[in-house]
């Protein structure tokens, strides 16, 4: 037999007063945290910003290796090592250093997004002068052939750059790379084309569902429907085919040309029927976007069942999960600061778009408090520039392995733009 406590009652007005209280150290907490975060994040951006100088270089991440014993056991299985003594030799000698890309990288966009984005949270002018300067090296990306990260490159940079300092070229150029991302759509298959490597016959990747943001900002722009049919469909089809009954998603699904699948991986995660943590994070955002410009309650249905996936599966006590959900659960395997801080910008606009979405804005704000801690936030001067720690490129390549990457900034960014938002 369970007894109940008898509780004291309070006067109602002593109860207001106190419940006032609360709230409003709870909000001076956030609004604490999220200026220290801003302070550091600006503090980052201006000094990378300034050590590029002219470079034609962006801030991707840094150079990481591990050993051979640490891949197998993260993965499970053997993993195939190069057996170029001197490819092994320069990895290593890499390693530590900081890693730039040029603008042809498909994280080109990330750093003069993260600039916008801190500029509009400060409204700090040498964060604006830098965006501008670094959105307008990117132009040339606007006619490059061969590439499917065109909305990542172009809508993370030009598409802010339309929202705080709107012009008609910067529209031009939104539109015309939209153009060269529909020449990648294959109506038969019913999606946009992703990697022009590899053995696959049609591969079309979950990330690609980040792409569909750059065609409904052209067809918003031109007025044409030709852009917004491309990314409905595309998100159908990828809706269809990429998840499992328990909305976890494959990274890649390849299709024949009569558009029945070839096959379904996972290529960054710990096998093809794992949960790839940022994987699962682009599904969760491309969905939420999907229905936010088209009202189609099947997006919406699709984006809050892959949420509550999310929110069942990631069982770290920080809510930051390890880089694949299926990874062993010990204290050396990395986290994927990037995977939250996407997943928390996504959930924070599902918790706008849905009845009951407190659940989402209280999950994604947990997410980015965390990420705001010393754990995963940088100290200034440190960390390469960069403004988070712990995130994970590509574990199963040797890649980018518990470092900083500059879209894990990006979207922790867009994560606190949208959270004062909810102010």
């Amino acid at each position: 037999m369970i007894r109940r406590k008898k509780v004291k009652t309070w006067p109602l007005p002593l109860l207001i007063v106190g419940l006032c209280f609360m709230s409003c150290r709870q909000v001076q907490q956030n609004t604490d945290c999220t200026t220290h975060a801003l302070d550091i994040a600006s503090y980052q951006l201006k000094q990378s910003a300034r050590m590029l100088n002219d470079s034609m270089l962006l801030p991707r991440s840094t150079w990481t290796y591990h050993d051979e014993a640490f891949l197998v056991h993260q993965l499970g299985h053997d993993v195939v090592v190069s057996d170029d003594p001197l490819e092994v030799h320069s990895k290593k000698a890499l390693s530590g250093q900081q890693r730039n890309c040029p603008i042809s990288d498909w994280t080109s966009g990330f750093f003069p997004g993260s600039l916008w984005y801190a500029y509009e949270l400060t409204g700090d002018e040498e964060l604006k002068q830098q965006a501008v300067r670094y959105t307008n090296i990117l132009y040339p990306i606007h006619t490059m052939p061969g590439t499917h990260d065109l909305g990542f490159m172009i809508n993370c940079s030009y598409g802010n750059a339309l929202r705080l300092a709107h012009n008609d070229t910067i529209a031009t150029v939104i539109v015309e790379t939209a153009d060269a991302l529909c020449n990648r759509f294959n109506p038969a298959i019913g999606c946009i084309r992703s990697w022009d490597f590899g053995t696959w016959n049609f591969p079309v990747i979950i990330d690609n569902m980040m792409n569909l943001d750059l065609l409904f900002s052209a067809s918003k722009i031109t007025g044409n429907n030709k852009y917004y049919n491309i990314a409905v469909t595309h998100a159908q089809t990828t809706m269809k085919h990429h998840f499992r009954p328990d909305y976890t998603s494959y990274h890649l699904v390849s299709y024949n040309e009569d558009g029945t699948v070839e096959k379904k991986e996972t290529h960054q995660g710990r096998n093809d029927e794992s949960a790839w943590s940022r994987g699962q994070a682009w599904a969760v955002y491309g969905y939420t976007s999907c229905y936010r410009e088209t009202k189609d309650t099947v997006f919406l249905n699709q984006a809050i069942h892959i949420a509550d996936m999310i929110m069942e599966r990631v069982k770290t006590n920080d809510s930051i999960p390890y880089w694949d959900y299926d990874a062993p659960v010990e204290i050396d395997t990395p986290r994927d600061a990037s995977a939250a801080s996407i997943t928390a910008s996504a959930l924070i606009e599902l918790s706008t778009l849905v009845s009951g979405g407190e659940k989402y804005l209280n999950y994604a704000e947990a997410i980015l408090k965390n990420l705001s801690s010393p754990e995963y936030l940088a100290k200034k001067g440190e960390n390469y520039g960069f403004i988070l720690k712990h995130s994970t490129g590509s574990l199963p390549h040797n890649s980018e392995v518990d470092t900083p990457i500059n879209y894990a900034d990006y979207y922790y960014l867009e994560g606190l733009q949208r959270l004062k938002m909810q102010d």
